[in-house]
This record gives C-alpha cells, structure tokens and sequence, in this order.
C-alpha cells in the first residue's frame, strides 16, 4: 500500500501548518535560536528561584487544565485572611491557534510576577484553534473562573496551594494579546453570574488583539515584529473566529458596533496595557476611548519605544537594556494596580 504523502494547504510563518488531511502542526520552523521561548517548561512541586510550579486537571470530562505558579512564602507567614495571596488567572495569547500556558516565553515571565508581586498565578491551557475555533477559548477561561468558585465553596477536588494561601476575594484577569481579549469575554460573562466566594478585582489585557475588518493606521505604519506581523494577525483569525465572521466580530472587536454595548456590561476595573510600536495600538486606543465613554473604570498603561509583547521575548528581555527596563515597569504597574484593589 502506498501512503501518499500528506500536503501543507495552509501556513502561518513559522508557527502552524495545515495539511489536506486536516491535521495541524505545531512543530517551531522559524529562527532556531528562538525555539528555547516555545519549549515547555515541565512543573516543579520544589521552589526553583523562589516559584512552584505544578499542572491540575480541572475538568476531568473536558481535559481542561491550568498551571499553578506559588510564591515561597516568608518564613513568618501565617495562614489567616489578612496575609492570603491575590489569584492572578493567566490567558496566554497566539492569536487562539498556537502557544501553550507552559512554554519558556510564559514561564519566565510570569514566575517572575508571581514571585514579585506575591500572588498565585493560575495559568489556564486555552484550547487551540482550527481544531477548536472560538468561542472555546473564551469557554475554557470562564470555566476556569467556575472551578475556582467551586474551590471556594468548598466543592469538588481539593486544591491545596489555592485553598491554603489563596484569597478568593482578590482575584485577577490578565491575558496577552489574544489572551486579552479571554479577559474581556470572561469578564463580561462573570458580571452576569454569582461567582462568590469569588470576587472578580480586575481585569488586565496586555497588548489585546483588537482589531477590524478596516486596517487601522497603526496597523499600515508600525513595524512588524518576531512576534506580530499582518498575515499573522490576518491568517490566525481566519482560522479562529467563528465560520463565516469578519475581525469586527465582538471576540476582536468588543468596543464595536456589532459587540454588546459596553455600557451595559457589569465590569470590575481594567488596566489596559499597550505598547506604543504596536501593530494594533490604534485599536487598543480605541477600545480605551470606547470603555471611557461607556464611564468604565479603566487605567492605561503604555510602554515607550517597544513593540507587541515584547516582555515575552527573553532574549530583548536579557539584551536590550530598554526591553528590560520597560518590562520591570510593566510588572510594577500590574503590581501596583493589584494592591490597589
């Protein structure tokens, strides 16, 4: 019998081929020295540079999971309400088609925000698209959401490292890129439901992929990046909104007309993080404009000089004095937005 060889239809630089069979792969084709940041990371139960690290199966008829980053707490920790720790539920970004909440580029950076803002970050593998378009991601961040209510109700498994040192009155959204536009979705849908003991703080989109179906000058003038170019944008959107939907779909373009009135919406305060050289700055903007009108509580946080994600990249990170420089104050921002609420 001979196998005929399967074929590439489709192809997004790099990251993700589509063959005719339907089968999709993931394997890393670009730049070698940039393969380490799309390793994954395996847990850790023991603290390595002051984080665990452990995966937790949240739904064992879905396969859901997440991955728990704990702090190492000072020695003088004590188990009462007054020191519990914030909950930070993570979304990663890869435009809803790639990435995995344990690869290099996640791990490094939000270890480092567990440990310095002294929070649980509860990471959530966000199902991919083609195999799985939208709304799933959006399902499995609000089902996230749902699990740690069950949690504090004292339903379910028991979770140590959240029921031990977790504040289930302080909890965080925060999403990169796609991943804040999880936030937004998630948010929305949590202000319609009982979520208690669980108390939605905040929301924090970084760098969100808001877009249109019109490009925007920011999307014609800014440079490309190893992280965001327009066929990225374009191909991974094709591949994950809903059949048949344009990019002004609410999914990416919540501030819209075609999205729920944003005034409507129960939402808990909002930093919106933005990077001034990014492709969708324009969009972000407006979205911030659009939240303002709506008289939504949002603060804005923009980074100078640096591009879409660009705290991702380790290597800008360890290199670039400016990348580190902006990336320690986009930590201390998120940092400081938390304690205030």
């Amino acid at each position: 019998m001979v196998h005929q060889k399967k074929k590439v239809v489709e192809e997004v630089s790099g990251w993700l081929r589509i063959h005719d069979d339907g089968s999709v792969d993931r394997t890393w084709t670009g730049p070698p020295e940039v393969k380490f940041m799309a390793e994954p990371v395996p847990p850790h139960e023991e603290f390595k540079e002051g984080v665990a690290v452990r995966d937790v199966t949240v739904d064992e008829k879905s396969g859901l999971k997440v991955r728990i980053y704990l702090p190492q707490l000072e020695p003088d920790y004590t188990d009462n309400n007054h020191n519990k720790l914030p909950i930070i539920v993570h979304f990663h970004g890869g435009g809803f088609c790639v990435t995995q909440a344990d690869w290099y580029m996640y791990y490094h950076i939000y270890s480092r925000l567990a440990r310095s803002a002294s929070a649980i970050v509860v990471s959530v593998y966000l199902r991919l698209a083609p195999e799985h378009r939208l709304p799933a991601a959006m399902d499995d961040g609000f089902s996230a959401l749902v699990w740690l209510r069950s949690l504090g109700r004292g339903h379910g498994s028991y979770e140590p490292w959240l029921h031990d040192y977790g504040d289930f009155n302080r909890v965080f959204l925060v999403g990169d890129s796609s991943g804040g536009n999880v936030v937004h979705q998630v948010a929305a849908r949590a202000g319609l439901v009982d979520l208690s003991p669980v108390r939605l703080a905040g929301g924090i989109p970084i760098h969100p992929g808001f877009v249109r179906s019109v490009r925007s000058k920011s999307e014609m003038e800014q440079p490309e990046s190893p992280f965001l170019t327009l066929d990225m944008v374009d191909s991974f959107l094709k591949l994950a909104l809903p059949e048949g939907c344009t990019k002004d779909h609410p999914f990416t373009r919540p501030g819209g007309l075609a999205a729920p009135p944003l005034d409507g919406l129960n939402l808990p305060p909002f930093l919106l993080c933005v990077a001034e050289s990014d492709l969708m700055r324009d969009t972000q903007m407006e979205y911030c404009e659009a939240m303002k009108e709506a008289s939504k509580d949002l603060e804005l946080l923009i980074s100078p000089g640096v591009g879409h994600s660009f705290y991702l990249n380790k290597i800008a990170v360890d290199m670039d004095p400016h990348t580190a420089a902006q990336t320690t104050a986009l930590i201390d921002g998120i940092i400081e937005f938390i304690k205030k609420h």
